[in-house]
């Protein structure tokens, strides 16, 4: 029995109001945190700050998050057996952050200020992240009706 694959992803969780901002992929309906693969040579912090700025333009810095969580759970989109661990880097607030506002880059076809209750249109690894900001109270939790 082979060992499944890994993907180490690091994502930036900016938070206002009760919302979480996440990317919509181009071309699809999957929303992601703004965040992607750690490249060689690079800290998951670094990847985080990058892939955010590349995907929303925002301009972040080490000293503006910390480290959160790391989620583990299968990949979307990627081979059977293929699991993302994906370390989540919270934003500091109030900060520099609180009053940029993000932009859809070349690479993603929306920004979107998202709760709980878009969990459905989120990929496992997203919906673990939704569950344990609610938990946290961070984030405002699914309607209930």
């Amino acid at each position: 029995m082979s060992l499944p694959s890994v993907l180490r992803v690091s994502a930036l969780l900016l938070l206002r109001e009760g919302h979480v901002l996440m990317v919509r992929a181009r071309g699809r309906d999957v929303l992601y945190l703004p965040g992607g693969k750690v490249e060689p040579g690079e800290t998951a912090v670094q990847a985080a700050i990058r892939e955010a700025h590349e995907e929303t333009g925002l301009v972040v810095t080490a000293a503006d998050v910390d480290e959160f969580a790391v989620v583990t759970e299968p990949a979307h989109g990627q081979a059977p057996g293929t699991v993302v661990a994906m370390t989540l880097f919270l934003a500091r607030s109030p900060g520099t952050l609180d009053a940029a506002t993000p932009v859809a880059s070349a690479e993603v076809d929306a920004v979107e200020w998202v709760t709980a209750d878009d969990a459905d249109r989120c990929p496992p690894a997203g919906v673990a992240t939704l569950r344990l900001l609610v938990d946290a109270g961070l984030l405002d939790g699914p309607s209930r009706g």
